[in-house]
Parts: C-alpha cells; sequence; structure tokens
C-alpha cells in the first residue's frame, strides 16, 4: 500500500471517529522519518486512546501493524508509526504546545476534502 493511501486511509477513520483539526503533511523531501504525517486531535485521554484503537484495528484488519507506537498509556500524544506515515494523536493542549504544524510549516499540506465530512 502506498503511504499516501496508508495516510488518508487513517485520516478517513480518525475523521469517523470524531477526531478533530484533522492534517496530513506531506514531510518527504524535508526528514527521512517519514514521508507523511497524519495530525489529529482528541478532547480526552479516552478518546486519543479511541482513535488510536480505531486506527490500529483498521490497519489489523487489512494486514497492516505499526513499527511501534509511543505514548499510549498516558494518552496525550499517541504516536503511530506505519513506516513511511506517523500518526499523531494528540490532546488539544499538547498539540497547542508542541505545535508540530509549525515545525513541519515547510511541508506539503495534503487536501482532505474528499475524506472529511463536514460536521
Amino acid at each position: 500500500m502506498e503511504a499516501l493511501e496508508i495516510a488518508k486511509l487513517a485520516a478517513g477513520w480518525l475523521d469517523a471517529k470524531k477526531a478533530q483539526d484533522l492534517q496530513v503533511i506531506r514531510v518527504r523531501e524535508l526528514t527521512v522519518i517519514a514521508d507523511y504525517f497524519v495530525l489529529a486531535s482528541g478532547t480526552s485521554n479516552t478518546q486519543v486512546k479511541a482513535l488510536a484503537d480505531e486506527v490500529e484495528y483498521q490497519f489489523s484488519q487489512r494486514g497492516i501493524e505499526p513499527a511501534r507506537t509511543e505514548g499510549y498509556r498516558t494518552a496525550s500524544w499517541i504516536a503511530m508509526d506505519y513506516g513511511s506515515v506517523i500518526i499523531h494523536i494528540f490532546q488539544k493542549g499538547t498539540r497547542d504546545f508542541y505545535q508540530l504544524e509549525r515545525v513541519w510549516a515547510d511541508g506539503e499540506q495534503v487536501d482532505l476534502s474528499e475524506i472529511i465530512k463536514p460536521n
């Protein structure tokens, strides 16, 4: 599965579970860490965990497992490493503090208008 497809699938599942402020940023030319970052926010530890659980479940159903997952116990920021795609799921305060969107501002924003459903 291509990296962009993985990122868009994750964004769609996160949107379906009411994630907030979804973004996919192409960082391929900026770092060797990954090709895409998926950023999403939840309103509580419980929602952040539920969002991560949904992504992991859906990929697992397709035979795709994360290389590692960090932050699940505290659930203020869960990072899920799918190789070419790293999924970051934050609580709002944590996301505001780290501001990954600003750190990776030179990355290309992926259009999610076909994936994210209007409220």
